[in-house]
């Protein structure tokens, strides 16, 4: 049996004994979402409520090292579900770029994408107004591996740079704002929904200015990579900024693991797409969930659970059973 195997059926044994365990009749469960600076963490604890409230899941937003831990942790049985980019799902699921090393891991399924996430380049010096302005200088591309990291490398490629024609740090987001605010860098790369609070801190006591990924460049990175989409920040997303900037985002995306029943996973995806209104009140990215965008997720198959919801809704999702390896 294949070592994939063996972990989706301890995976699914540790769950079972979660649910014995609670108590309460709710599978306890660990959700990965991001740095407590990030998007991630703080959406992840709203959805989480709401799925506790509204399933049989007992869920526990926990602060992670993003995309790849979270898809990792998943794989190892440490969570049950998490945040991940589109990108780094398709990276994981095809044995790519953050998972070359590593190798293809089947063991999570997609529960549906949330929104954009945003390929934000930003600095603090006025001078830096291109891509093509980062030679020489100092950039966080984020930390090593992570989504962030491999978004970095494909902007940069697409404006004929490497990174060794910068000197390249790889932070975390509080520790860019942090580096920025200190003169230690110049510029950074955040990926994350808008408006970011790291960025927003930073915006509100010293001021930044967004370097745009537009015309021809945008263009190369749409054709190249057809994981992103163009994207708009608009004015007034953050303290100061007046004007639209053009930019380019991926999807952020939740995954679960491929060992949960159907049934669970069915109520999950109704306990967040139910209550669309209602996150919203409480979290701004909730005014971005939808059921078309939910089920437009490409880089690897859907949970049956999660796409029975969607077919409820009239839209067929691809799926693929829990015991098979591939496509």
């Amino acid at each position: 049996m294949k070592k994939g195997k063996w972990k989706s059926i301890l995976a699914a044994l540790i769950i079972a004994a979660s649910a014995v365990l609670s108590g309460c009749g709710q599978t306890r469960m660990m959700f990965g979402t991001g740095g407590t600076a990030g998007t991630y963490y703080a959406y992840g604890g709203v959805l989480a409520q709401y799925i506790t409230n509204n399933s049989n899941a007992r869920v526990t937003a926990v602060s992670s090292g993003g995309s790849k831990v979270n898809i990792q942790s998943i794989q190892d049985g440490d969570f049950q579900l998490g945040f991940t980019q589109s990108d780094v799902c398709a990276y994981a699921w095809n044995g790519t770029k953050s998972f070359a090393d590593d190798g293809p891991t089947h063991d999570f399924r997609v529960l549906g994408a949330l929104y954009n996430e945003t390929v934000q380049l930003f600095s603090m010096n006025p001078d830096i107004k291109t891509v093509e302005d980062l030679r020489g200088r100092r950039v966080s591309i984020g930390e090593a591996g992570s989504g962030v990291y491999f978004n970095a490398l494909d902007v940069l490629e697409a404006a004929g740079l490497s990174v060794d024609d910068i000197k390249p740090q790889y932070q975390s987001f509080d520790a860019s704002k942090e580096a920025l605010k200190d003169g230690m860098i110049d510029a950074a790369f955040i990926v994350a929904g808008t408006p970011t609070p790291a960025i927003t801190e930073l915006a509100t006591t010293n001021g930044v200015s967004f370097i745009p990924i537009d015309g021809t460049l945008q263009s190369t990175m749409l054709t190249e990579h057809p994981y992103y989409s163009a994207q708009t920040i608009a004015a007034g997303t953050y303290p100061g900024q007046t004007e639209d900037i053009q930019t380019i985002s991926v999807e952020a995306t939740i995954i679960v693991s491929a060992s949960l029943p159907d049934d669970l996973v069915y109520q999950m995806t109704a306990a967040i797409f139910d209550h669309i209104e209602a996150i919203s009140a409480e979290n701004a990215k909730g005014s971005d969930l939808s059921v078309e965008n939910a089920a437009s997720v490409k880089a690897a198959p859907f949970h049956a659970g999660a796409a029975k919801y969607y077919k409820e809704h009239g839209i067929d999702v691809e799926t693929l059973d829990a015991s098979d390896d591939t496509l």
